[in-house]
């Protein structure tokens, strides 16, 4: 179990399956430790974006003759990946997650007068809510449909859950979004501003953010298929929630790109939702992620444990849009390096890495003392920018062009003008490259089914490795263990 990294008090507590759950819920810190133990299941989020997300799109080439990497699948748009682990992961630690959080909500509602503090229980119910919309709409955009489960059910009645549609889906995150962003605090600092032993934990904002890119992702085209977007020109609401967070106070633009990753400034200005990880413990809590993406021989190079194994190259068409003078790129990408007296040019994300503090050994080779960004202010502003250009009523022009351009400037760039939806997703793609966002931009704007094709074959024009793309790979097959488990619950996804 992977518990939030800031509350050390809690590190020392017994796993909940240590103990019956009828028994455990018996005392107020029962249900906080509950709680936290659905953080858990973000541990994996990072790893999934770079697998299913970053891999997917035109960030990553990483498509090799021998095709034995799970990757290649996802990577080359097979239609036989329904056995693929990175895809059977997606929806095993989410289901995992919505299971855990489905517990907690049930045990306050029975027994949440433990919880003598109103505020208290309200908030850790808000919590569960925030995970359990959380988990399903990670679910809804990489799977379309999905069987609802609201509830503590036993394996025997999960079998006769059958896959519903989007559009009840999305209606259960929004009702447990709403919920969370008015019961929430707005943050868990001290009062000089620092942080306390509850930072790391959902907050307000938070809640309002991942809500306003619900609004969005449903909002997008739907493909003629049953996929995340719905179609449902929401982007009203969405703004309006944006506007509530850069209204907050709680958020600044960093002057420097750098330091929003930086090793030294987590919970930073512009951290809206960060997944918090701690390393030197024992099980180990750290970061996995940034040890997927160093390579073997890097890592080697800078005379660290064995830890790397990347090898999902970038994509050269994302490096070659970056402008000679943008700074964001030698905080993004590796460049070339002499090893052995040979140069080597493999390219690879270093934004989450810090050579300086590489694990000590191969055995903590997952031990990365760094959080993991989901949403940032950044992100904020540039999807309000969004908004606007879907739907003019909503801003202007200059706004658009002058939220674009404060990035752009951070990198080093000189202004634009009249911003256009094309223009915005290149900014987006620069700016976050890495972060896991590209795939689900591209799909929430409707770019996927030009872009995509036309980078592959541009890519692959030499090797031919790739398979054709087609707009049922939007998302991805159902699992096939979940196909066998009861034959003819689910049905498969068009395209697999």
């Amino acid at each position: 179990m992977v518990l939030i990294s800031s509350c050390s008090k809690e590190l020392e507590q017994q796993p909940i399956s240590s103990n019956g759950t009828e028994s455990f819920f018996s005392l107020p810190s029962d249900f906080t430790q509950a709680v936290t133990a659905i953080y858990g299941d973000l541990a994996g989020y990072p790893e999934r974006l770079f697998n299913l997300s970053e891999t997917r799109s035109d960030n990553l080439y990483a498509v090799s003759d021998g095709g034995v990497r799970d990757w290649e699948g996802i990577n080359s748009f097979w239609n036989s990946i329904a056995s693929n682990t990175y895809v059977a992961e997606a929806w095993n630690s989410n289901y995992n997650g919505i299971f855990r959080a489905n517990l907690v909500i049930e045990k306050i509602q029975t027994n949440g007068s433990i919880i003598v503090d109103p505020v208290l229980r309200n908030r850790l119910k808000a919590e569960a809510k925030f995970l359990r919309a959380f988990y399903y709409f990670d679910l809804v955009r990489w799977f379309g449909k999905l069987p609802i489960i609201d509830h503590p059910a036993a394996p025997e009645e999960v079998l006769t859950i059958p896959r519903s549609p989007v559009s009840d889906v999305y209606n259960l995150i929004i009702a447990d979004l709403t919920y969370a962003k008015d019961s929430l605090p707005l943050n868990y600092l001290d009062s000089k501003g620092g942080v306390t032993t509850n930072t790391g934990r959902v907050t307000q904002n938070a809640a309002r953010a991942l809500l306003a890119l619900v609004y969005m992702t449903r909002s997008g085209p739907n493909y003629s298929i049953e996929g995340p977007g719905l179609g449902l020109n929401e982007w009203d609401k969405a703004a309006a929630l944006l506007d509530q967070i850069i209204t907050s106070g709680q958020f600044t633009f960093l002057t420097t790109y750098k330091e929003i990753f930086a090793y030294n400034n987590e919970y930073n200005k512009e951290v809206v939702f960060d997944i918090n990880f701690m390393s030197g413990q024992t099980p180990i809590i750290g970061n996995h992620f940034p040890a997927l993406l160093v390579p073997e021989d890097w890592a080697t190079f800078k005379k660290a444990a064995t830890i790397g194994g990347s090898d999902r190259p970038v994509a050269m068409d994302l490096k070659n849009q970056y402008s000679p003078s943008d700074i964001r790129r030698q905080h993004t990408i590796h460049a070339p390096f002499i090893l052995n007296g040979k140069l080597d040019t493999l390219s690879f994300f270093i934004k989450y890495i810090d050579s300086t503090a590489f694990p000590a050994t191969a055995a903590l080779r997952f031990d990365f003392p760094i959080n993991f960004i989901v949403m940032r202010y950044t992100d904020v502003l540039l999807l309000k920018a969004e908004c606007i250009l879907m739907n003019n009523a909503l801003g202007t022009q200059a706004t658009v062009d002058g939220y674009v351009n404060q990035i752009r400037a951070r990198a080093g760039l000189t202004p634009i003008s009249n911003v256009t939806l094309t223009q915005l997703m290149a900014e987006r793609r620069l700016e976050f490259a890495g972060e896991g966002t590209r795939w689900h931009d591209l799909v929430r704007s409707g770019l996927v089914t030009t872009v995509i094709p036309a980078w592959a074959t541009a890519a692959d024009a030499k090797r031919k490795q790739m398979h054709d793309f087609q707009k049922e790979f939007i998302i991805y097959p159902i699992p096939q263990a979940e196909m066998d488990v009861k034959v003819g619950l689910y049905t498969q996804n068009q395209g697999y």
